[in-house]
Formats: structure tokens, sequence, C-alpha cells
């Protein structure tokens, strides 16, 4: 559960590891090799095992790619990992670029590569990724080649082994449905459409359907699993023997069959001649290349099991207010203990993330964190994904801003918040650029919108204030959030980019505009927020969705410039602060000097 803080990366790892890549690579009569940051499984966090963009290059970050030759090799990375790759990177072995979505293609398609032949690992790029870096390579006149044994995999002496954590039910009591009828119901989909069978290759989406949970990855209760839904309502489960015990078969019943992981191709095999749905977005090419291979008809579609995920039923909602209200707690205690025991000139980033664990811990329900907390003080605030180490950790001084951005993971609920507090007195600057981002989350959460609003139609209201203003960021509004699941869940999301997934009600998002100014301070508010409706409102004709906010933490107050709130603005404040003081006040019996210092939070402005 422990966070830590080693960097398990930099410039030794590549000039360690790179040659042994490169033999392996020679063996397999390859002149390249592509390495994604993706693993077989598509997770955002991976078992050591499967952290092969770690091993080769010495890069830590949880976005990017590298592309090997025998000469040279490239590390590309995005914005957010501009600073962490220049500690990182053995820059004589390795050139930095730029990583955009959906990859780096545009600049391997400039490389000359003339009569070589490249190779990548088809189990850990879905058929977009891997159909993008094929054209890019034929375009350098190179062959690419997919690969039935990474190279990787082959150099790399002493790898972990694979996490084999026990898989084990999750009570109806927090998931409100059975098993069997989530099945059903799925099944009676495949059904109407026409379909055999669907191949369900997220752990996130096998978790929730079979209403198990694991251990395999830190921050996410995952078995490592795959499943083949059949439209009888049969299904097939995959997962490694040791993580299966009589309890387990028991709570999945006699219409599911479970199989060693190892067999699962045999499992793709038997589906000849049937008509399969999988996901080209989260099922690796591997996938569809075998299922045709053996013939069977695959139909790509989203998979099926992500929009049902994220249509919270009234037993996940409660569960996740309830999650949310047991964390608020310790959030206000946390926010009392930076105010009054946080000592500039000694405290570190560190000591925060310690013990804002700690106290989440103390309330006894805790299984994990849900990410890595981002805990940045000053300038390395500024940088929006930023993870704190022994080596970047600095330490609190007067006048500066602290952005803290963490969640916890409860059997009813996972949570995700971010708050931002000044170190003794902020200045007008960063009260106005706080009270902009405050303008916008405010506006997030008042919206009402019609039937087949999407995040993408959403997003510009959280930013309306900051592009007024001629200011704005670079990262998305908000997310998805799962139910004891993954912190970042689609298929919903609110950004600039667009998203076909119309909101609806049940679905749990966050709300998390913000700003940053490099070099400086960078500043954030989130809530998750649930849509609710939709209702008719008085004096209307047209039907409305709104949102709910689960989150209860008080706002920072000293951080609110009032002269640029409306009378609206300033009555939703007073309002949420209420609601904090109300929900989390009695609850905070044990600790009186933090339930006196949130009555003063949350008096009205």
């Amino acid at each position: 559960m422990r966070q830590t803080f080693d960097v398990r990366g930099g410039p030794d790892v590549a000039r360690e590891n790179l040659p042994k890549l490169r033999e392996a690579m020679t063996q397999a009569g390859l002149d390249g090799f592509y390495v994604p940051h993706e693993d077989e499984f598509q997770n955002e966090y991976q078992p050591e095992a499967n952290q092969r963009l770690a091993w080769a290059t010495g890069f830590t970050g949880s976005a990017g790619a590298a592309f090997v030759l025998t000469d040279k090799a490239y590390i590309f990375v995005d914005g957010r990992y501009a600073i962490q790759i220049q500690d990182q990177a053995a820059k004589e072995l390795l050139t930095i670029e730029t990583f955009e979505p959906p990859g780096p293609w545009a600049f391997i398609e400039g490389l000359d590569l003339s009569g070589q032949t490249i190779g990548y690992d088809p189990k850990l790029m879905t058929p977009t990724a891997a159909d993008g870096l094929k054209a890019a390579l034929k375009d350098a006149g190179a062959t690419p080649k997919a690969v039935s044994k990474n190279p990787i995999d082959k150099a790399w002496k002493g790898r972990p082994r694979q996490p084999m954590a026990k898989a084990y039910p999750l009570d109806t009591a927090f998931t409100g449905q059975v098993s069997a009828e989530k099945r059903e119901q799925i099944a009676a989909h495949l059904k109407k459409k026409g379909l055999d069978a669907a191949v369900i290759t997220a752990p996130h989406s096998v978790a929730w359907l079979f209403n198990i949970r694991g251990g395999d990855v830190k921050c996410s209760p995952l078995p490592m699993s795959r499943a083949i839904l059949h439209s009888s309502g049969e299904a097939d489960l995959f997962i490694a023997p040791k993580k299966v015990d009589d309890e387990l078969r028991a709570h999945l019943g006699n219409q599911v069959a479970v199989h060693d992981i190892a067999d699962l191709s045999k499992g793709l095999a038997n589906l000849k001649g049937k008509k399969v749905q999988a996901d080209p977005a989260t099922a690796s090419e591997w996938f569809f290349t075998t299922l045709k291979r053996n013939k069977a008809d695959v139909v790509p579609a989203m998979d099926v099991c992500a929009l049902p995920k994220a249509l919270k039923n009234e037993t996940e909602l409660k569960g996740a207010q309830a999650a949310h209200d047991r964390d608020g707690v310790a959030i206000a205690r946390f926010l009392h203990w930076i105010e009054t025991k946080a000592k500039p000139g000694k405290t570190t980033e560190i000591d925060a993330v310690r013990t804002l664990e700690k106290i989440r811990e103390e309330s006894g329900e805790l299984k994990d964190i849900s990410f890595e907390t981002i805990s940045g003080f000053g300038a390395n605030g500024a940088m929006a994904h930023y993870r704190v180490n022994k080596e970047s950790s600095a330490t609190f001084e007067e006048g500066h801003l602290f952005l803290v951005d963490s969640g916890g993971q409860y059997f009813d609920g996972t949570t995700d918040i971010t708050r931002t507090v000044a170190i003794g007195e902020p200045t007008a600057e960063m009260k106005r650029h706080y009270t902009l981002v405050l303008k916008g989350h405010i506006a997030m959460t008042v919206v009402r919108f019609p039937e087949g609003t999407t995040g993408t139609h959403l997003d510009v209201l959280a930013r309306h204030a900051l592009w007024q203003a001629g200011m704005d960021y670079g990262h998305g509004t908000g997310h998805g959030v799962g139910s004891f699941l993954g912190v970042h869940e689609g298929p919903q999301r609110i950004a600039k980019g667009w998203n076909s997934v119309p909101l609806a009600a049940g679905m749990i998002v966050s709300n998390e505009p913000g700003y940053y100014i490099a070099g400086k301070y960078g500043i954030r508010i989130e809530n998750l927020q649930y849509v609710v409706g939709p209702e008719t409102i008085e004096g209307g004709d047209t039907p409305m969705f709104g949102f709910e906010v689960l989150t209860v933490a008080p706002l920072a107050r000293n951080l609110i410039d009032l002269s640029l709130l409306t009378d609206e603005e300033r009555a939703w404040v007073d309002d949420y602060h209420a609601r904090v003081k109300d929900t989390i006040g009695p609850r905070l019996g044990d600790w009186p000097e933090v339930q006196s210092w949130l009555s003063d939070a949350c008096a009205p402005l």
C-alpha cells in the first residue's frame, strides 16, 4: 500500500540494458525494435515484470515509447515528463523526442530505414497503434515484423515473476448486482446484435463482470485475467490457477468455466466460425490476428462491459458516497495538519505524502491508495502529473502554494481529490488564479444539460473564466472513476478532444480544472461528482441532467478573491462548505482540534 519514492530508473539502466536488448534483437534477425509503455493488459499500473520500457531505457513515467536500432535509440515522452526524462535518460544513448498520441509515427516515417527489419510485439499494441507503426515503418523503407517472442523478455535476466495474488469475490453488498445477472443482461445484448460471444480483455472489465477483485497491480485491485462471454450467458475465465481457490470457484458458479490463462489461445481457437466482438481500444493486435487465423468472424466494437460498468447502480453510488464521506474525514485531518503542524524549512513533499497515507490508513478500511499521490510544492506543483521522489522532494517555504492530488481504494468506492493550499500568506496573483479555477469548477458542478450531451460539449465551461483572462490548462477536465476499480475509467470523459459517449445517470466523473505557471506553482481543484436526472426544470420543457457532488472537503478560503465571484458562486461555496461541515464535522469527535478548525474552514464567505 505504501507509496515508494526511489527513482527505479535512470541513465545507468539504459547503459546496462540497451546492449542486452540489441544482442537479443540481432539473434532474432531484427535491425530495430519498438518498445511501447503498454503491457499485455493495457493497464494504467503494471506489475514490475511487465515494465519493459523502464527496463530498456530507465524511464519510469506512465506514458511514452522507445525505438531501438542497432546504432541509435530514441525515447519518446509527452510534456508531463519533460523534466523527468532529462534526469533519467542516458543522453549519449537515447535521443529525446516528443510523444504525441496516437504515437511517434511522423517521426519514425521520417527516418531512413531502407532494407531494415523492425520488430514489434503484437501483444502490447492495439490494432490501431500497430497499424500506425507499420505504416510509418513502410514509409521509412523498413519491413515491420510481429514477433512471437519479445527480445526484451529474452534479454531480461532476473526478471521479476508475474504476480500471483489470490483473486477473491466482492460481496453483492458492494456491487449491488450478482455476476449472473450482469452476464445475462450482456448476453441478451450480444444475442440481439446477432453475436455469439464477446472477448473481454481488460482486467477492469473482467473484475466488474464476475464481481471479483485481486492484488496483481498497485493502486487497482485487479486480478490479471481475460474472459469470453457467450450469448448463452455462459463464460470462460482465463486466470492463473494459483489465483483461484474453492471460495472463488463457488462464487463463480457452474456457468463459468475456469481455465489456465496459458490456454487463452486455445480458448480463442474454440471460437472458430463464431461471430465475436472485441474492443480494438483495449484488445491487442494479437487477439484480432489469433481470432481471424482461427476463422472467427471478428466485429470490432467497444468493450461490452465498459458502458454498464460506468453506469453505477444505487448500491454503488451509495457506496461511493460512504467512501467519500470517510475519505473526507482523512482529508480534513490532513489539511489541518498542513495548516498547523507542517513546518516551513523542515516539512517536505514526502512528509506530506506519508502523513496523508497514515491518516487514511487509520480509518481501518483503506485497501490501497488509488494512484501515487501527487504532492507538489511550489514549482513542482506546476507539473500536472508530478510524482515526488527522494531526489525531487521539495521543502515547504513561506509564500508558496502546495498542490496535493490523492485518492483511496475502499471496498465501497474509489476516491480522487485535489486541493491547493497556501503555505504562508498568498499573493494577489495566486488568489486571482485560484479563483478563476474555482469559477470553472463551480460552472462544471451546477451545469444542466440535455440527453445526448458528451463531456466534450461541457469542457469549455470549466475553462471559460480562464479563457476570458487569456489562460488555459493542458489536461482534460474530467475522467470516469470506477467502483473499487480503476481511478481512471472510461468510456466517458470531459476534455477538449472528442468523446462520443453521452453522459448518463450514474456515471461518476472528476471535475478538475487547473492553472499552472512553469517554475512557480500549480493550482487544481478536484471533486468527484455523478450524473443525476433527467428532470424537467420549472418553466422549462426539456428534461435535463445534472451533477451531484461526492467529495466533501473544504476549499482554501484564503485563496478566494471574493471580488471575482458572482453572488451565485459565493452562495455555492457557502452551501458546499455547509454540507462539508454537516457531513464530516460530527465524524471528527476524536479530533476536537480538527473539528474546531473545520468550522472556521467552512465558515460563510
